[in-house]
C-alpha cells in the first residue's frame, strides 16, 4: 500500500472498481494523501477519510467512547478496572451508540483485559486487534475478531475500503496513536466520580495541540457525568 501525499488539491478524481468516475471537492484541502487503489479508493486529510466506491461516496467517522476516573485514569497501573461502576453502571448511552458502530478498533493489552470478563463485551461486533506479532484468538468466545497491522492510517483504509463508516477505537495506547495522528472526530468521555492517584492515563503526549468543540454534557444520578466533544477541523 503507497502512501502519496496530494497537496492542496480542488478535486480529486477517484478510481472505482466499475471505471465509474467520481469527483470530490475539497474547498482548500491540506495535507491529503492517497492510499491506491483496491475495492474502494480512499482519500485522507486529517480528521476525515472520504471513500469512493462504485461511484458512491460516504464519509468515515470514527469516535472514542470510554470511562474514566476524574484524575484521568482508565485503569490501574495493573490494568484493573475495579473503580468502574459494576456491569458498566446505570444506563448513559453506550449501548445507543455501540449500535452506531460498524467495527472497534483495539489493542493487544485491551483484548488482554477483556478476555478476563465473565462475557465478550462486544456482541457480534467486528474488532480488529492492533499488534505487530501473532496473536491467539482461542479464547474469544462468540465473537468476531480479526488481527492487523500497520499505522492508524493504514488501518483505516483498510476498514473503510472495505465498507466500514464508523469506527470505534477503544484502549489508552491505541486511542493516544490515532489522535496523534489525527483521526478521531468524536470523543466521548465518562467520568466516574473517584480519584484513584495513578493509573494507566486517557491521554499522552501530543504533536500539537488538538482543539475539542464541546456538543453536550449529562450527569446521572450515580455520580457520572458525561461529556461529547467534537475534534475542531
Amino acid at each position: 500500500m503507497t502512501l502519496r501525499p496530494l497537496h492542496y488539491l480542488k478535486a480529486i478524481q477517484t478510481r472505482a472498481t466499475n471505471a465509474t468516475k467520481a469527483y470530490h471537492n475539497f474547498a482548500g484541502a491540506q495535507d491529503l494523501f492517497d492510499f491506491g487503489s483496491g475495492p474502494a479508493d480512499v482519500y485522507y486529510w486529517p480528521g476525515r477519510f472520504q471513500v469512493a466506491d462504485r461511484g458512491k461516496q460516504f464519509a468515515m467517522k470514527i469516535s472514542v467512547f470510554i470511562g474514566a476516573s476524574v484524575d484521568g485514569f482508565i485503569a490501574r497501573l495493573n490494568g484493573d478496572l475495579d473503580f468502574l461502576p459494576s456491569g458498566g453502571g446505570e444506563p448513559h448511552g453506550y449501548e445507543e451508540f455501540m449500535a452506531s458502530v460498524d467495527a472497534l478498533v483495539i489493542g493487544r493489552k485491551t483484548l488482554e483485559t477483556v478476555l478476563t470478563f465473565p462475557e465478550w463485551p462486544y456482541g457480534k461486533k467486528r474488532v480488529v486487534v492492533l499488534s505487530s506479532r501473532p496473536l491467539n484468538f482461542s479464547a474469544v468466545r462468540g465473537g468476531i475478531v480479526e488481527q492487523m497491522a500497520g499505522s492508524p492510517s493504514e488501518i483505516v483504509s483498510k476498514l473503510a475500503a472495505s465498507g466500514v463508516q464508523h469506527i470505534y477505537v477503544d484502549g489508552g495506547i491505541t486511542i493516544q496513536r490515532f489522535l496523534s495522528a489525527g483521526l478521531i472526530q468524536r470523543l466521548i468521555i465518562t467520568r466516574v466520580p473517584v480519584l484513584i492517584g495513578e493509573g494507566i492515563p486517557l491521554f499522552g503526549a501530543l504533536p500539537r495541540d488538538i482543539r475539542l468543540r464541546h456538543i453536550a454534557t449529562q450527569h446521572y444520578q450515580s455520580g457520572l457525568v458525561k461529556t461529547e466533544y467534537e475534534v475542531a477541523s
